[in-house]
């Protein structure tokens, strides 16, 4: 099962087989808004109820014992929903993660060719590179750097954006559209990236929203 009441994660423990895998069952961690595939690791009955109880991930391992992900690294794993396998010895969880699930502090512990390229953090994080970076030439600054630096230059921007989607909306042009509207998400990260806002805050409250 997704969810529960108010959308709080469920699972019918008593449906899972841990005895096949001497005590606990395989979890694939799974971004719930990119599908990308994080991490794999086992929990036990214990850590599962740990999990459903606080509504972020907890595993067992036989070095780390009863772990609860991100507890001193900060990058936690909030629940959005778990589902077992046809067997009952394999649990898929969803998440909204909160850093890198790697410890080499990879977003995967598999390569980028394992799951899908979320385009938007792509886009999102070249962006940031470009605002803390400074190696950057100030006579010949990109133009994402000159947006970042003019807030009225990027306003403006954004206006005529929004104005051309319109106009191609209104002109029932798709072809168009697309090409306005992808030019409006860019704009759009740069100003909220100006702000100190990225990709993954506006997930999350999407994310609320759809819960």
């Amino acid at each position: 099962m997704s969810a529960g009441p108010r959308g709080t994660p469920h699972i019918d423990l008593d449906a899972l087989d841990f005895e096949k895998g001497s005590g606990s069952v395989t979890v694939v961690a799974q971004d719930a808004l990119s599908g990308a595939v994080l991490m794999v690791a086992h929990a036990d009955r214990e850590a599962l109820e740990r999990t459903l109880a606080t509504g972020e991930m907890h595993y067992r391992s036989r070095t780390r014992g009863l772990w609860h992900k991100g507890a001193t690294s900060g990058n936690t794993q909030r629940v959005v929903s778990l589902a077992a396998d046809c067997d009952g010895d394999a649990v898929l969880a969803r998440v909204i993660p909160a850093g890198p699930a790697c410890h080499t502090g990879t977003t995967s512990c598999f390569s980028d060719a394992a799951y899908p390229v979320e385009t938007l953090g792509v886009l999102d994080a070249t962006i940031e590179a470009r605002r803390t970076s400074e190696d950057a030439p100030a006579e010949r600054p990109s133009y994402t750097r000159r947006l970042l630096a003019d807030r009225n230059l990027r306003l403006k921007k954004l206006g005529e954006e929004t104005a051309e989607l319109v106009t191609a909306c209104a002109d029932g042009d798709g072809g168009r559209a697309a090409e306005e509207a992808s030019d409006l998400l860019y704009h759009t990260l740069v100003a909220l990236r100006a702000l100190g806002v990225g990709i993954d805050d506006v997930r999350r409250i999407l994310e609320q929203r759809a819960m």
